[in-house]
């Protein structure tokens, strides 16, 4: 076989892993971020301020080290992973504790009904703005590591049936742009506004067009090996971002936002139904003929075409639970009751998931399918409510230290007025100068960008290095320089205060 053919052998026909495995890895970044910001807590005890260097530092060593680490060397030990980041955590918060600044001579359980009535302020949720983040990287990291021996097999996408950790990438991504899309943060909410809405919509898809075309382009143009039965011979993932943003804003203007849940159960039951009466699912599997054809535009992209009403399914479950989120509200015993809630979705949503998996059929990435469909919905509900579990805590941390600082969090008010004046006039300048120093907002704010580059340094290392080849020393080297400069890159324009958005 060719070196092409060899390395597309080695990424296809692959059964995945269990549920319970990629939601345990999925869990272990949200424990690293609080980690991170206890740890920035407890150094803001030692010294008043950090460089950039140091954040990048700091931020590049919780976020993306355990991911390359969970994915690679680490990926049959993500238990003691779990117990190693709860024991860290433990030992910076009982520091942080011991040398708290605010209550010091209160027991801990005053203390606690003291932060219950407090309120916790920020421009926008912390959770959320991870979440992007989180998926961004794991995704960053997972398209590259593939390619590599060192990554287990088990992790890569599923042929047809299965759950593997990369499946998640595409529906968590999709998830996580639905939950801050421009319906949700009430962008075009003017009454009378639909029709400059929907032109809006149609314009903004554009740059989207634009990437599908060239990464087929390049893509064909270099022979650069492809998995055919992902999205077919030229679909891909820009071009189904493309089509679910069309077909959601449609039904955004029709439907009501807060019945976006009826839309996504409608669409995505309707969708099983089709799958299972009708001859749809064979034209996914074989196609018009029934011989695997690959003639016809629809042939040649059956599974990209058709797995679009799967991503619809699950862009409208994220409108959903963005506009839960966005709801105006400030306490934490609030943010308890949502953290609550978005747990106890994701727990009904996995119980769902084994029943439809037993009765109806099981997980397909390949067809979107309902069980696909519930999977993702649950995983990043699960993912998303272990990100609010980190904030509490984290805002726990914070109100007990005085003029504590750490980006991308809650910003716990102290109930008493006059300390909030006070506190506010001192905080407010140092909040500004440590937002600039922060990895996850720099990647959440260029999201797409940050997307598009490891796309093309993938592509460049695999035309550079034999990754089948690759010894485990010599993959971990090139997978962690590889993350390290994208973050960099992304890192710098977010110092510069630069967005690049062109549409």
């Amino acid at each position: 076989m060719s070196q092409k053919q060899m390395k597309e052998a080695f990424v296809s026909n692959h059964n995945g892993t269990s549920v319970l495995e990629v939601t345990q890895g999925l869990c272990l970044p949200a424990f690293c971020i609080l980690c991170r910001g206890l740890l920035i807590i407890l150094s803001q005890y030692l010294c008043s301020s950090h460089t950039w260097r140091t954040r990048l530092f700091i931020d590049f060593v919780f976020l993306i080290v355990p991911l390359v680490a969970t994915l690679t060397i680490l990926s049959s030990f993500v238990l003691l992973e779990h117990l190693a980041v709860i024991i860290l955590g433990a030992g910076l918060f009982y520091q942080i504790y011991c040398r708290r600044t605010y209550y010091a001579r209160i027991p801990v359980q005053k203390i606690l009904e003291k932060f219950l009535k407090i309120s916790l302020e920020s421009e926008y949720v912390p959770a959320i703005s991870c979440f992007r983040v989180i998926n961004s990287a794991f995704t960053a990291v997972a398209i590259l590591a593939v390619d590599f021996p060192l990554f287990p097999r088990r992790f890569a996408k599923t042929e047809l049936y299965g759950t593997g950790a990369m499946d998640f990438g595409v529906g968590g991504f999709i998830f996580g742009t639905a939950m801050v899309c421009p319906e949700v943060r009430r962008k075009y909410a003017e009454e009378g506004s639909r029709f400059y809405y929907l032109t809006k919509s149609l314009y903004s898809v554009w740059p989207l067009v634009f990437l599908g075309i060239g990464r087929l382009v390049i893509i064909k143009s270099i022979g650069y090996q492809e998995h055919l039965t992902e999205y077919g011979v030229h679909w891909n993932f820009f071009f189904t971002l493309m089509v679910v943003k069309l077909i959601t804003s449609l039904l955004l203007i029709i439907f009501p936002l807060n019945k976006s849940w009826i839309v996504a159960i409608s669409i995505i039951v309707l969708y099983q139904l089709a799958l299972d009466f009708t001859p749809l699912k064979r034209l996914i599997l074989y196609g018009t003929d029934g011989s695997g054809t690959r003639i016809g535009l629809l042939n040649a992209n059956r599974e990209g075409i058709i797995s679009t009403l799967g991503y619809v399914a699950i862009h409208m479950a994220g409108v959903q639970t963005g506009s839960y989120m966005f709801k105006k509200r400030s306490h934490v015993k609030d943010w308890i009751k949502v953290t609550y809630c978005i747990l106890l979705t994701a727990i009904s949503l996995f119980i769902s998931l084994y029943i439809v998996q037993v009765n109806v059929e099981v997980v397909s990435r390949r067809m979107a399918n309902l069980a696909f469909c519930i999977w993702i919905v649950a995983s990043s509900l699960i993912l998303l409510s272990s990100l609010l579990v980190g904030d509490i805590i984290l805002s726990f941390a914070k109100f007990l230290t005085k003029g504590a600082v750490v980006p991308c969090s809650w910003k716990p008010v102290q109930p008493s007025a006059t300390s909030k004046k006070h506190s506010e006039s001192l905080v407010s300048e140092a909040e500004r100068k440590e937002a600039s120093l922060c990895l996850i907002t720099a990647m959440n704010r260029n999201q797409l960008v940050f997307f598009l580059l490891s796309n093309i340094t993938t592509g460049l290392i695999n035309l550079m290095v034999d990754t089948l080849h690759s010894s485990t020393l010599w993959a971990l080297i090139v997978l962690n320089l590889y993350m390290f400069t994208n973050c960099l890159i992304i890192f710098v324009l977010h110092l510069q205060d630069k967005t690049i958005k062109f549409w």
